[in-house]
């Protein structure tokens, strides 16, 4: 079977999905030179139909990595970059009067895609924020009187800048809620860097566009049908409701760090953890749940959903450092 038929075929069988998933991998990396993880996770994003929160300095290629995907994917993209005067219409759309037919109609915004890059979505206000949480949560919008369905899939990668606090606004814990992974890129190697300065001056640069189509936004569909389906045994379900529960109750399982935590983590994040693990185990060509990929995505699924009280933040915990700790006290039985 052709690729072209491959990815149109809603008869897309499990290993070929899968096998479609590794190539996306290695069509994405022809332009992006390491990240090898973050791009990893950002398929596991897709593949999960979940959110992405991204922090990372400028110039770390976030936006090139979400713009080849989506043409690899063969996805709908749009772009928007928040600003401290962005209106919810400028990403929402709004109702047009037609003078000629005497009518309003929706003039749809830039939310009505397959990937939406929301570039420093803190710059924006609350405002902008909670009519994003909207398409977030529930994949439709609503304009004017009307509730509008937003195409499938739907995602939103959005990224911060950690460096800049100077006219942002902290996004809710609602809406961090809402994001599956939260992502953190770091700066390339010595090596990766000097790979990065011959490859953008050689000739033979891939150019995003001539990366192959490998999916479709139906395969897509299908293949987020096949990582919901993965099977997960019922003791390491019950690891990951121990791991939720510590964050919660701390004392319980008598943490050191815990002392450090606010409030711990919601039923979202037990689900966004089990559907993060099922889809790191599909990306490994699985169709069952090992302790290892509870693992892989522990820190991205949970990192943005634990709040420190002052006193932790006075003392710079992080809460990368509760959740290594609950990981290394819960046990799998």
């Amino acid at each position: 079977m052709s690729t072209n038929n491959l990815i149109s075929s809603k008869s897309l069988t499990f290993q070929e999905s899968c096998d479609l998933v590794q190539e996306v991998k290695s069509e994405v990396m022809k332009v992006i030179i390491g990240q090898e993880r973050v791009i990893e996770l950002f398929i596991i994003g897709v593949i999960s139909n979940g959110h992405i929160l991204i922090e990372g300095a400028p110039g770390l290629a976030k936006t090139m990595l979400v713009r080849a995907l989506s043409i690899i994917l063969d996805c709908r993209f749009k772009r928007v970059q928040f600003t401290p005067d962005l209106l919810p219409s400028d990403i929402l759309g709004i109702n047009m009067f037609d003078q000629q037919n005497n009518s309003f109609h929706v003039e749809k915004g830039p939310i009505f895609t397959n990937l939406l890059l929301a570039d420093e979505i803190n710059r924006a206000s609350s405002k902008v924020q909670s009519a994003l949480l909207e398409g977030m949560a529930e994949r439709e919008v609503t304009i004017g009187s009307q509730n509008l369905k937003l195409n499938k899939p739907f995602l939103v990668f959005a990224t911060e800048n950690p460096v800049e606090s100077l006219g942002t606004y902290a996004l809710p814990q609602a809406q961090l809620d809402r994001f599956l992974l939260k992502i953190e890129i770091d700066y390339p190697t010595s090596l990766e860097e000097e790979d990065i300065i011959d490859l953008s001056l050689s000739d033979n640069f891939k150019k995003e566009s001539e990366l192959k189509r490998l999916f479709t936004p139906e395969a897509i569909l299908v293949t987020q049908n096949y990582v919901k389906e993965i099977y997960l045994d019922n003791t390491l379900k019950k690891f990951i409701v121990k791991i939720i529960d510590a964050t919660r109750y701390p004392k319980k399982y008598n943490l050191k760090l815990g002392e450090y935590i606010e409030w711990g983590v919601g039923p979202r994040g037990t689900i966004g953890l089990i559907l993060a693990a099922k889809a790191n185990a599909f990306f490994m060509k699985r169709n069952y749940v090992i302790d290892s990929d509870i693992f892989d995505v522990a820190f991205e699924v949970l990192r943005h959903r634990l709040l420190l009280n002052y006193e932790g933040q006075a003392k710079k915990i992080k809460p990368e450092h509760i959740v290594a700790e609950i990981l290394s006290v819960i046990k799998i039985h």
